[in-house]
């Protein structure tokens, strides 16, 4: 069998900070790693067997209409969790969540990193049987647990004490993913350390900029914001912290989650439908602000409860072994050739 050529077409990593740009990375670095059956580029001008589109731009929506291969878009979001995220007047908003169902209609396959995302999708007249469920992916390479001496070093570099609790938010400083309940909850804990990685990747069309900004420039005296970190410096910061608290409101399935994990950080998360099977309910979950300060009290006081949910993480990177997302892929890819092939020689034959 000849090599099947990919063409992964993507902006995602342009803009520091985002989950979309990790993603993308891990997920052509692990193809990368089927070199006996894949042939990967990067945003080629050349046609491809297939098209991956990682990003919705313009530019791979005109590909997708005159590739003579088969095309894949990667649903990393819908039009329902744009909202929170970006602040556009209303027609173009309109304009613009049209325009995303009209890219993922324009694909002859898409793939979501959540399997509650089908339905969503289905309900935007989007055909289910063209959607297939892969996760996201992190290496373990570049993400892990390290010794207490070595966190201990990092901490100092953030004027963080070694006997310091510490809690960490990670993502782009937006109103949907909670940045506001993080701050009030650390003023109601201000015996414990919050420290959020993330900036305002979008600028001022941020949803929320500037109540999020006058906050950014002025947090409680135990909240840090330590803006964009570059994602290899990321392992350090899951491993100065003691666990990862997400308060979002709206998620599909966080990088951030998973690189925590395999450094098998509790997590602490917002009572949301799609985390029920992507994470097999082994994590911590609240759905008001009260609920998250008992919580990380819990974790906090609890020597065996905090040590429970640092082995459940570990069950959870476990699961998502880079061998078995791997293979979901393979099998995907050369079944969507297989099946475009067939196609190819009907048309011949007709």
């Amino acid at each position: 069998m000849k090599k099947i050529t990919i063409n992964m077409l993507s902006s995602a990593d342009k803009v520091d900070g985002q989950g979309v740009g990790s993603a993308y990375l891990e997920q052509v670095s692990l193809i990368k790693e089927a070199n006996d059956l894949f042939d990967v580029k990067i945003n080629a001008k050349d046609d491809a067997d297939i098209i991956h589109c990682h990003t919705v731009d313009l530019g791979n929506y005109i590909a997708m209409s005159k590739t003579k291969g088969v095309s894949v878009a990667y649903v990393h979001f819908l039009p329902t969790t744009l909202d929170g995220s970006i602040k556009l007047p209303k027609p173009a908003f309109s304009v613009f969540k049209k325009y995303v169902v009209s890219f993922y209609n324009k694909a002859d396959y898409l793939v979501v990193v959540n399997p509650i995302f089908i339905d969503e999708l289905e309900k935007n007249k989007i055909d289910k049987k063209k959607v297939t469920y892969i996760p996201n992916y992190v290496s373990k390479e570049s993400f892990y647990k390290i010794s207490k001496q070595k966190r201990n070093k990092i901490r100092a570099n953030y004027n963080l004490k070694e006997d310091d609790f510490v809690v960490l938010g990670v993502g782009q400083v937006q109103t949907r993913k909670g940045v506001m309940d993080f701050i009030e909850v650390a003023k109601k804990l201000p015996q414990i350390k919050f420290v959020w990685c993330g900036g305002f990747s979008f600028g001022k069309i941020t949803d929320g900029y500037d109540e999020l900004k006058k906050i950014y420039d002025n947090p409680p005296k135990n909240v840090q914001f330590l803006g964009i970190i570059p994602r290899d410096k990321m392992n350090d910061m899951y491993n100065m912290s003691d666990v990862l608290f997400m308060p979002s409101y709206n998620e599909l399935f966080p990088m951030s989650i998973l690189e925590a994990v395999n450094s098998e950080k509790p997590l602490l998360l917002r009572d949301l439908d799609l985390y029920k099977d992507i994470l097999f309910g082994k994590y911590l979950k609240g759905t008001k602000n009260t609920d998250f300060v008992k919580q990380i009290k819990l974790l906090k006081d609890d020597e065996k409860i905090y040590k429970d949910y640092s082995k459940y993480s570990k069950e959870i990177s476990e699961f998502y072994s880079k061998e078995h997302v791997l293979e979901m892929w393979k099998k995907f890819y050369i079944q969507i050739y297989n099946e475009h092939q067939s196609k190819l020689k009907e048309k011949i034959k007709n």
